[in-house]
């Protein structure tokens, strides 16, 4: 890239790319020509936050432009616990863990203060999921265990099994320190609320 003077005047010189602005654009293309988004323009959501259009497949990877994709969740969605729970169990049941660190997410910065260290431990626990289900073991073992440490600092609201959670994760972050094929998330799903009647 070249750069050139003020002073030189506005197309003194052709094939000349200016240093990114403000919003950190540039005048060139992405890596490759995937037909999507180029240097110049982003894609954006409603409400003009940066967020690729690319679809994405059930672990929350992204597919070519034009492929069809699973939807995405829906970002900056205030749940009450008990929707957040339902709909984040929903998927985890579903073998989509990716989307539903997405739902805990939204109840992490949105929900009370006293509870953020609870949602986002439930957020990286799902995410812990994801990356074992897409073959990064150590990885997901590395979430599972920080989620599982955020969740044992946390408090024990809303109905969740927090022991149980904690005990699921790390389990499987210690089955994922053996060499092993990706794990089906859908099979792996933790119970993230206690059963009835138990404590």
């Amino acid at each position: 890239m070249r750069v050139v003077p003020v002073s030189a005047g506005v197309g003194a010189q052709e094939n000349i790319t200016s240093l990114p602005g403000a919003g950190g654009r540039t005048g060139f293309r992405g890596q490759g020509d995937n037909g999507g988004v180029s240097g110049t323009s982003r894609d954006r959501d409603a409400e003009g936050r940066a967020r690729s259009a690319r679809p994405r497949d059930g672990l929350g990877r992204p597919l070519p432009y034009g492929v069809e994709g699973v939807a995405r969740q829906p970002e900056g969605v205030v749940r009450t616990a008990a929707q957040t729970l339902e709909e984040a169990q929903r998927l985890l049941d579903a073998g989509m863990p990716f989307h539903a660190h997405e739902v805990f997410e939204d109840a992490w910065k949105s929900g009370p203060a006293e509870e953020r260290v609870l949602w986002r431990g439930l957020a990286q626990v799902a995410v812990g999921l994801t990356h074992a289900a897409r073959g990064n073991t150590a990885g997901g073992a590395r979430l599972l265990r920080r989620g599982a440490g955020h969740l044992a600092d946390g408090p024990a609201v809303h109905g969740i099994d927090v022991a149980g959670v904690v005990a699921w994760a790390e389990e499987l972050a210690e089955r994922l320190n053996e060499p092993a094929a990706p794990v089906d998330p859908a099979a792996e799903a933790p119970r993230l609320l206690a059963a009835p009647g138990r404590r």
